[in-house]
């Protein structure tokens, strides 16, 4: 479509109204995309590879999902310009910096689960059981090709394709899509079939990862961690070994990479 409020809410909508899993949104243009913790995100109309997929996996292994995505977004960029992204945890594509610069934002997830179906809002959310199937819509936003409209605010922290690239063209939208998706076909695949799914999924994340090996600091809404980030779960956590030495599991938080002392 040209244009639409938010990809993963029209997703989300579809799913309660009982759309299959694979079904996938494509938008030329959002007004209202949005990224972790309620922030907004905007890019330049035409710009980027706006897309939500809707998945149904059993529970036990929806968390991975982004994991999923973020591997098979990183292989499709670089099936097709020989360049390969970093994955900065926990839902970031990113081409690293050099020396004093920092890390550029090339892609962004944002997964969002639905209630199982029989939960009810007015008797509050449970538990799901691990086979148990839940709605995950899984939107993505990759800048392909900017010009000179790039949003003042983003202008030193994000990067498209175009900048990599020239000055050779970046992929079509078109082909970066069928590319990621083929990918996420084999990983969401072995996923199902089992836990070596999940850690080949795990070793991948590793390999691509920007996170891991470095200090960080991870904001976590009433304090801030700080450490060294030493591992990733097969649910997608990450592990951070903490300055006082103890070894954290962190589901959720932002991440700030700090320079070395």
């Amino acid at each position: 479509m040209a244009e639409t409020g938010s990809t993963n809410a029209d997703v989300l909508e579809l799913a309660r109204q009982g759309e299959a899993e694979g079904v996938v949104l494509v938008a030329d243009h959002q007004t209202a995309g949005r990224g972790r913790l309620g922030r907004t995100w905007q890019a330049p109309v035409d710009g980027s590879l706006l897309c939500t997929i809707l998945l149904r996996p059993p529970a036990s292994i929806a968390p991975a999902t982004t994991m999923a995505v973020a591997v098979a977004a990183s292989s499709a960029v670089e099936e097709l310009t020989g360049r390969a992204p970093r994955l900065k945890w926990p839902n970031d594509l990113v081409w690293p910096g050099d020396g004093s610069d920092p890390d550029r934002k090339l892609a962004g997830i944002l997964a969002e689960v639905d209630w199982p179906a029989a939960s009810q809002i007015s008797s509050g959310w449970r538990e799901p059981k691990p086979q148990e199937r839940l709605v995950v819509a899984v939107g993505i936003g990759i800048n392909v090709a900017w010009g000179d409209d790039v949003p003042e605010d983003l202008a030193d922290l994000a990067v498209a394709l175009n900048h990599l690239t020239a000055p050779e063209v970046p992929p079509a939208r078109t082909d970066l899509l069928v590319a990621m998706l083929r990918h996420l076909d084999d990983r969401y695949a072995a996923l199902l079939a089992g836990p070596a799914g999940a850690a080949a999924l795990r070793d991948a994340w590793r390999e691509r990862s920007a996170t891991l090996g470095r200090r960080v600091r991870i904001d976590l809404g009433a304090d801030d961690l700080e450490g060294t980030a030493v591992d990733v779960t097969d649910e997608g956590h990450l592990v951070i070994e903490t300055l006082e030495g103890e070894r954290r599991t962190i589901a959720v938080g932002d991440v700030i990479h700090l320079r070395p002392i």
